[in-house]
């Protein structure tokens, strides 16, 4: 870990976190198998706004070739965060079927 120290936030000075100097294991971990519901994007809806990206917590939203935003199978939990965030509600979370 490198320490980053320390920043002015305002007035007040904040001891900010730390840099992991590598990438981590997410890549390597595929965590799709885990899910009970996956989210299903009506992109005649989806207004590309990127908010569903910005939210997951398993960077598992990716824009696709028309620019709209879909899951990635091999990552995505089911957590359902970017169905809740999604301003236009064109995401929807349904029964994952194996």
């Amino acid at each position: 870990m490198v320490d980053i120290g320390k920043k002015k936030v305002g007035d007040v000075e904040v001891t900010t976190g730390c840099v992991l100097p590598s990438d981590g294991s997410t890549q390597k971990n595929k965590t799709g198998g885990w899910r009970a519901l996956r989210p299903v994007t009506d992109h005649e809806k989806c207004t590309a706004c990127g908010i569903c990206w910005v939210y997951c917590p398993d960077a598992s939203r990716m824009k696709s070739d028309d620019g709209k935003y879909d899951y990635v199978e091999d990552y995505c939990k089911g957590c359902g965060i970017c169905a809740d965030v999604c301003p236009v509600k064109c995401i929807e979370m349904v029964v994952e079927e194996k």
